[in-house]
């Protein structure tokens, strides 16, 4: 189990990051860098923050019981040494990569994680942009199998917390491209990019922490273009600033559409775990049937 003065590192590292922000900003607007803030999105991540941090400290129980549940009845007792952690962190992040890429692809989970691209900006303070309900959609049980094998819980969340502050700074409009050996194997800011924006092309790509391999290895990696800027936020931009309905928009959407009269059961399961934009009646659009439709457009 690591030491649990590397996890107060880890914490002040945080924190140290959330710095980067404001200098970001402040270069930004000095046109020393590529970027762009706006002060009400940015109040909007800040708000969105606070109440992440509020819900995810409430729930938490959820998640830890039963982490804490598996690794009562684990299979091997797996001690901490360098190789353990190594193969922790790896594991951790595909474990990260099934949980990114079903918060995609199920409406349900969709409703919790779409609060993270909800935002038209795309710099370091669209990290603060959080779900409220990620607890309570039941992804985080993802968490469960890696406690069952025998990795100590506070390993795997040390893993976990090493995998997000990784992520941090590729939330960044400001670093073009890496070399090409880490553009391959590591998540960068391109590769990222590409995940936040709402273009056709780019819909549902790139769902890696910090490994690329899994992208490349499962069909969703897709490359930032030149000529095809990313276009940030979702499909249907929300047109507010408000962290309540941002946080919660999408669930009230589900509730509207599960309240129609002309719906078969059939109907109201694929409104409710079906992939965004699935409708019974043809009248919206999926990830596919966006594509499809940008590619049947002549260039």
């Amino acid at each position: 189990m690591p030491d649990p003065i590397y996890m107060k590192i880890a914490l002040l590292v945080q924190l140290l990051l959330l710095l980067l922000i404001p200098l970001e900003a402040a270069l930004a607007a000095a046109g020393k860098i590529k970027g762009e803030y706006e002060l009400r999105d940015t109040l909007a991540n800040i708000g969105v923050s606070v109440g992440s941090l509020f819900f995810w400290g409430t729930l938490s129980w959820l998640y830890f019981g039963a982490v804490l549940y598996a690794y009562h009845h684990r299979l091997y007792h797996i001690p901490f040494t360098g190789w353990s952690f190594a193969i922790v962190f790896v594991l951790e992040d595909l474990r990260y990569y099934w949980f990114h890429r079903i918060s995609h692809r199920s409406r349900w989970f969709w409703a919790s994680h779409v609060v993270h691209h909800s935002s038209q900006h795309y710099n370091l303070s669209t990290n603060l942009r959080q779900s409220w309900t990620s607890q309570f959609s039941g992804l985080t049980l993802l968490g469960m199998p890696l406690a069952y094998l025998g990795f100590n819980p506070a390993l795997v969340a040390f893993a976990f917390t090493l995998n997000l502050i990784y992520q941090f700074w590729i939330h960044t409009e400001s670093v073009d491209k890496m070399p090409r050996w880490f553009e391959w194997l590591l998540n960068t800011p391109s590769h990222h990019r590409v995940h936040h924006a709402s273009n056709p092309r780019y819909l549902d790509a790139n769902y890696a922490g910090v490994f690329m391999i899994w992208d490349r290895l499962f069909g969703s990696f897709v490359a930032e273009r030149a000529d095809e800027p990313p276009r940030y936020g979702i499909v249907k931009n929300l047109g507010t600033f408000n962290p309540i309905r941002i946080a919660l928009h999408e669930y009230y959407a589900i509730a509207r559409d599960l309240q129609r009269s002309d719906l078969t059961l059939w109907h109201r399961i694929g409104y409710f775990f079906g992939p965004p934009g699935w409708s019974h009646d043809g009248s919206r659009a999926t990830t596919e049937e966006l594509r499809a439709a940008a590619a049947s457009v002549p260039a």
